[in-house]
């Protein structure tokens, strides 16, 4: 039986020095957003372990959900903490309690947003223990509450016994309580403590496909895909573009590739989930395509975009012919099972030695495209000569 590239040592006959030896850091940047991805292949540092957990899935979306149905059916707690990596959840929160919990005439008297950096925990204690005016509660929003990280921990006698006319919402945004202190288990007590987490990109299609459903949409596969791809993992700015869709599509109609292409402007036949297949199933022709395309759009595909997605095809690629068990090939790989058959098909196109040779070429793209063994090479050229070098 093969042993494991990723789990092997020096000896391992499927890695060249060079791959056994890298790092690889790509720099993902687009005009829309800047993320970096760092992956490491080294010499006894597995990427992958049979222990890995499945990535983050929808807990955050379904908590959300719960928090706002139990509102709309009048259980409102006392103390909102929302806390965490993910802002898109908070907000979604904070503005469905600043916009529906009190009618246009109560807000006026009973509704007041505080902001972090301009009060102290001090003030906030003292707004919520006023009593509402005409109105069954008031609402003291505080929002950019992480700039108050340093004294949180005193509004800790106010959650002991809080205000029951008051609905305090902190929006605690990249930061988290301390959940052994005494804030977090008062607030846990009395109110709700909702923790964010950021989701995999790897989990935002599913993400999109479960938020569509809920109003009444559906998606396909690959123009979820193409979303993710364009957009990444950023919740508001995937929300604000399926929020645009639902204004042009009547209730219940599929958004398809085309409907993305002609509304949001992404090419359905030139991107980087294109690239993928094309040369997964080693169609050159089109690979080339897509590649000529990208060097005459580079402000649109940047190399080191491409570079860092290709390199995460082939190296779960690797993964899936190190799997005894194909059956949960999915989970293994944390994809979508609707995309384990590209990697069925690659399978069979790219056996393991070749696909351990392409993530070292791979790796020499990214250095040339650095400026390494390279001066001036447009990235154009240095995507086809990798595609040359994988399709030999």
């Amino acid at each position: 039986m093969l042993s494991n590239p990723f789990l092997g040592g020096k000896d391992n006959k499927f890695f060249s020095d060079d791959i056994k030896n890298g790092r690889f850091v790509f720099g993902i940047f687009d005009a829309k957003r800047i993320r970096w991805k760092i992956e490491f292949l080294h010499e006894g540092i597995p990427i992958f372990s049979k222990n890995t957990k499945t990535p983050y899935d929808s807990v955050s979306l379904d908590k959300v959900n719960t928090i706002i149905s139990d509102i709309k059916k009048g259980n409102i707690k006392p103390i909102y903490f929302l806390m965490g990596e993910e802002p898109y959840y908070i907000d979604t929160i904070s503005d469905f309690i600043e916009d529906t919990v009190l009618s246009e005439e109560e807000k006026s008297f009973n509704q007041m947003v505080l902001y972090g950096r301009d009060i102290s925990v001090e003030d906030i204690i003292s707004q919520a223990k006023r009593f509402p005016m005409m109105a069954e509660y008031q609402v003291v929003i505080v929002k950019e509450a992480q700039d108050l990280s340093r004294t949180i921990e005193n509004l800790t006698p106010y959650a002991d016994n809080p205000q029951s006319t008051t609905i305090l919402v902190v929006c605690y945004k990249y930061k988290k309580l301390d959940k052994r202190k005494k804030l977090s288990k008062a607030i846990a007590k009395t109110g709700v403590v909702l923790d964010t987490k950021k989701l995999y990109e790897n989990k935002v299609p599913e993400w999109i496909r479960k938020v569509l459903a809920g109003r009444g949409y559906t998606i396909t596969h690959k123009a979820a895909q193409m979303l993710t791809e364009f957009l990444g993992n950023d919740l508001a700015k995937v929300n604000n573009e399926l929020e645009k869709l639902q204004l042009i599509l009547r209730p219940g109609q599929q958004i398809t590739p085309q409907v993305i292409e002609e509304n949001i402007g992404i090419s359905k036949d030139y991107n980087n989930f294109e690239l993928q297949n094309a040369i997964g199933e080693r169609d050159v022709k089109k690979a080339f395509s897509i590649v000529q395309y990208f060097g005459q759009n580079q402000k649109n595909h940047p190399l080191v975009m491409t570079i860092a997605l290709l390199y995460s095809f082939f190296a779960k690629l690797m993964r899936y012919h190190t799997l005894n068990d194909k059956s949960n090939a999915a989970r293994a790989l944390g994809v979508s099972p609707y995309f384990i058959k590209d990697y069925q098909i690659a399978a069979r196109n790219f056996p393991i030695k070749k696909v351990s040779a392409i993530i070292g070429l791979i790796r020499e793209t990214d250095l040339k495209s650095k400026g390494v063994g390279a001066a001036n090479v447009p990235e154009g050229d240095l995507l086809k000569e990798l595609l040359v070098k994988i399709f030999n």
